[in-house]
């Protein structure tokens, strides 16, 4: 895996700042989805300081497991003590990390658009109202179970978008998921008679993105992980991801296996390299941009 230089904003801060005493703040809205016709939740966690910095930060999105929640990542990944504590020892700089709901396994499914309302409603509000920078240098996404399979189709089919990315034991199933998977009886998928509809995990899966991905110059790094006891088998899944991408990237796809299943114990013991493999690329924050009302 290739590694990047760190980046002087980073540097500066893990000279300035490492070792102190960080404590970022958890806070839950809503705002209003002209894609899904109602509002849009989601948590977020800005860090020490955001009110008074006077910068704008990179912005991480975290997407939640099947029939999860946009409090997941917070309740049960303990993700507000991981970032204070890796920020805290400079060993990643500042950033806003935003957590979303979705009820669709992030794509357009038969329940709603998911993915649509996530690129054309929640990406600009999120740049509109908070102190992010707008820019793909500064924007990266990661997901565990279904959210990883939302995390990877989404920097396939828009690598414009996002300068990394991770995904954690992810829901990466080829041609179909396993019968353990709930993807079977997800909402998402239940055509109108009730079935699993097939044609549309075709459609909306990774798979569908490959080949227009490895046609384009730009790449994601891609940071995998899974437990070595998944009852759904993702980290064999993960591997045969993490091999396609390893040749059309050499260095910059990761694959890390730990023990345990399909659990928030191996959530939580990846979210550290989570974080501090998205900001190998992802650059830090930077002054806020004269007459930014945010």
């Amino acid at each position: 895996m290739r590694v990047r230089q760190p980046f002087v904003a980073m540097l500066m801060f893990t000279l300035l700042g490492a070792g102190t005493a960080t404590a970022g703040q958890v806070s839950h809205h809503s705002f209003h989805s002209e894609t899904l016709g109602r509002d849009y939740p989601y948590t977020l966690y800005l860090p020490d300081g955001y009110a008074v910095s006077n910068q704008s930060y990179p912005v991480v999105y975290l997407l939640h497991g099947s029939f999860g929640s946009d409090r997941d990542w917070v309740k049960r990944g303990r993700l507000k003590q991981i970032a204070d504590r890796l920020i805290g020892k400079g060993r990643i700089p500042p950033a806003v990390i935003v957590m979303p709901r979705s009820r669709s396994w992030w794509v357009d499914g038969h329940n709603e658009q998911a993915r649509t309302a996530f690129f054309e409603d929640l990406i600009p509000h999120i740049e509109n109202n908070w102190h992010v920078v707008p820019e793909r240098e500064w924007r990266t996404i990661g997901g565990l179970s279904a959210g990883g399979f939302g995390a990877i189709n989404f920097i396939l089919e828009r690598p414009d978008l996002f300068v990394a990315a991770a995904a954690l034991s992810p829901a990466a199933y080829a041609p179909l998921p396993p019968r353990s998977s709930s993807a079977w009886r997800h909402p998402a998928f239940q055509a109108p008679e009730g079935r699993f509809d097939t044609e549309l995990w075709q459609r909306v899966n990774y798979t569908a993105h490959l080949d227009s991905y490895k046609a384009q110059e730009r790449v994601v790094p891609l940071y995998l992980s899974a437990g070595s006891r998944d009852v759904h088998d993702a980290a064999e899944y993960a591997d045969f991801l993490y091999r396609i991408l390893e040749q059309h990237q050499p260095g910059q796809v990761s694959l890390e296996v730990l023990r345990g299943g399909h659990s928030w114990r191996v959530w939580r013991a990846s979210l550290p390299s989570v974080l501090e493999f998205l900001f190998q690329y992802a650059q830090g924050p930077r002054a806020l941009e004269p007459d930014h009302d945010k």
